[in-house]
């Protein structure tokens, strides 16, 4: 394997069906299959039993999270990354690379790359264009679940790619970082209901919503467009910068963008507006329905 593409944050298919071709995928390589659908349309392990990348291992999100917390999907302890990424057959030496199987291309593989950059793992990329499209050009899938032998992963937790809702809360006086919501228009503004909650956003957020960054096929933009679009919204990548949605899965497509650009540092709010609606004061919800109603 090239020295060069590890840490790259995105890889092609063509590159990963050739490191399939050349033997490469075990304990330097590994990947996984980080999707994840509502229960009610789809269920992501069992489409992965029925066809998935060869050699590849299922990344679930809904066991690889703090169980504990009343909000979905928040980063689990150091502990219990290191041991279910272990069980993967995932070291600190592992290239891994994360794919989903979404209709859009890429959905929660995002989530999976920067929980695998928020406890220190740096050579970590996301299949572009995601299992949609491996299977589209005609790369190989198939039934067999491999099970990979058991590694050790030892997780330390970089506090600069995680906000909480205190600092959060503190940015809405103090304004130190920007912050980007990537969730729809609708949602962002509290015109439309977000999966059963009141809609609106943090005081002074940004709205890029996270599909702006992928193109018809679903594959990323280029650098140049990626960058254009925070240039349109006055996202100034050169400065500290957070990003938000409904329960920090997409959120992670804006940290994705920008390390794209060369900016390594997004920060992601976990708790998003699933926290901030239970949380914030009501002054701290801003939403066009209300203001409406008023």
């Amino acid at each position: 394997m090239a020295p060069q593409v590890l840490g790259r944050a995105l890889v092609s298919a063509k590159w990963l069906s050739e490191a399939l071709r050349a033997g490469r995928v075990g304990t330097s390589l590994r990947v996984l299959d980080a999707s994840w659908y509502p229960p009610q349309e789809r269920n992501a392990r069992q489409e992965f039993k029925e066809r998935h990348i060869p050699g590849a291992s299922f990344f679930d999100i809904e066991e690889c999270r703090d169980q504990s917390s009343p909000y979905d999907f928040m980063l689990p302890s150091e502990s219990r990354f290191a041991d279910y990424v272990g069980r993967l057959g995932v070291s600190n030496d592992t290239h891994v690379v994360v794919y989903d199987g979404d209709n859009l291309g890429t959905f929660y593989a995002p989530r999976a790359w920067w929980m695998f950059r928020a406890f220190g793992h740096k050579e970590v990329s996301v299949l572009n264009g995601g299992f949609k499209n491996w299977v589209k050009e005609g790369h190989p899938v198939t039934a067999e679940v491999s099970q990979p032998a058991p590694a050790v992963f030892k997780a330390k937790l970089n506090t600069a790619l995680l906000k909480t809702f205190e600092e959060m809360m503190q940015n809405v006086g103090s304004l130190r970082f920007q912050v980007v919501d990537s969730r729809s228009e609708g949602r962002f503004r509290g015109t439309e209901l977000d999966q059963g909650l009141e809609s609106g956003h943090i005081p002074g957020a940004v709205n890029i919503p996270f599909h702006s960054f992928l193109t018809e096929t679903g594959h990323e933009k280029s650098i140049e467009e990626i960058q254009q679009i925070f240039r349109e919204k006055e996202v100034d990548l050169s400065k500290p910068l957070t990003a938000t949605c409904r329960k920090g899965v997409t959120a992670c497509h804006i940290a994705l963008a920008a390390y794209l650009c060369g900016k390594r540092d997004v920060a992601i709010y976990d708790g998003s507006w699933s926290e901030w609606f239970h949380r914030a004061p009501p002054r701290y919800k801003v939403s066009e329905l209300k203001r409406n109603k008023a």
